[in-house]
């Protein structure tokens, strides 16, 4: 832990805190339609994974605001993309669940369960046959790791070594369900044990993460294959705006509110003597001006226009594609 790093990290978990409790509010006004699943206390992995995975592909999950954010897009052109406006970086056309940026290597927001794994193995082929060794990282939650595309993504990976880290964030419930109910036990990373290197870590722990992330990069850049994470974490929210939660007790809520990544980082910093208080105070009052331009942003972006419909949804260069 140094300062440099610690205050990046802060910095970037902070904002997307933010970020999405004013997405929250927004959608509450009705200023955001469709689908919204929200990080909130998941923030570590998604700052320590992107901040340690910086070259190669990137594959995500749909609670996918804070690892964009992580990974350098700009919080108004999200912000813009979850309100439909055409200045979002999916041109409106996305929304919060579609988060696709190809200048980042992020291709992001799959809307099906573990439908992205095969996609980003496929990617991590491609990247061995070109002797391209950087790789891929694909996130996804603990719900992905019962469906038939999850092993088979896993098997494939590891018959052909290929370059690719699987992360698993294992906040208990996919949905509503809690992990314990359809395996045989909740400690995940046991499904991948006999194909790859596995590890269990506190996914509340930004540093861990990040420290983990970089020893599996470097294990695929090496030719050595794939790498599994769990990442124990949880959210504090429902799984999307539509649930309230009420499955999990108060006292579990307390718990796991007790390992905050934010808080606990803050602490452990002002505890070392490596970063002064005010940082902490200057970065608050940025992150506040940051969103609060970023949905000012959204807010006074246009609706696409009517024309925009069929345009970058069909392949224009795939004679096979009904145009």
């Amino acid at each position: 832990m140094n300062s440099a790093r610690v205050k990046t990290f802060y910095y970037l978990m902070k904002l997307g805190r933010e970020f999405e409790l004013a997405a929250k509010e927004q959608y509450m006004q009705g200023n955001i339609a469709g689908f919204l699943h929200l990080d909130i206390g998941q923030e570590a992995c998604s700052v320590g994974t992107m901040q340690a995975f910086d070259k190669g592909d990137v594959f995500t999950h749909y609670r996918e605001h804070v690892l964009a954010i992580a990974r350098g897009m700009d919080p108004k052109l999200i912000m813009a993309e979850l309100f439909g406006k055409v200045t979002g970086v999916s041109k409106g056309k996305g929304g919060s669940m579609h988060l696709f940026e190809p200048k980042l290597d992020f291709y992001g927001g799959d809307a099906i369960v573990a439908g992205h794994l095969p996609i980003a193995t496929g990617c991590a082929y491609a990247r061995k046959i070109e002797g391209e060794m950087a790789g891929v990282f694909a996130i996804f939650g603990d719900g992905a790791t019962n469906a038939g595309a999850f092993f088979e993504s896993l098997n494939i990976a590891a018959a052909w070594k290929l370059p690719i880290i699987f992360f698993c964030e294992n906040n208990y419930y996919a949905i509503g369900t809690r992990i314990g109910w359809v395996s045989p036990f909740e400690e995940l990373y046991h499904k991948a044990r006999h194909y790859m290197p596995s590890k269990r870590i506190d996914g509340m722990d930004v540093c861990e993460v990040y420290q983990v992330v970089m020893e599996a990069k470097e294990h695929i850049e090496e030719g050595l294959g794939p790498y599994f994470i769990e990442a124990e974490t949880y959210r504090y929210e429902g799984h999307s705006m539509s649930d309230n939660g009420k499955y999990r007790s108060e006292e579990e809520m307390k718990i796991f509110k007790s390992r905050d990544p934010i808080e606990n980082l803050k602490k452990e910093a002002l505890k070392l003597g490596i970063v002064e208080p005010e940082y902490f105070e200057e970065t608050d009052k940025k992150v506040a001006k940051e969103i609060e331009e970023a949905v000012e942003f959204a807010a006074n972006s246009p609706e696409p226009d009517l024309s925009e419909l069929y345009e970058n949804v069909y392949c224009k260069e795939c004679t096979n594609v009904v145009p």
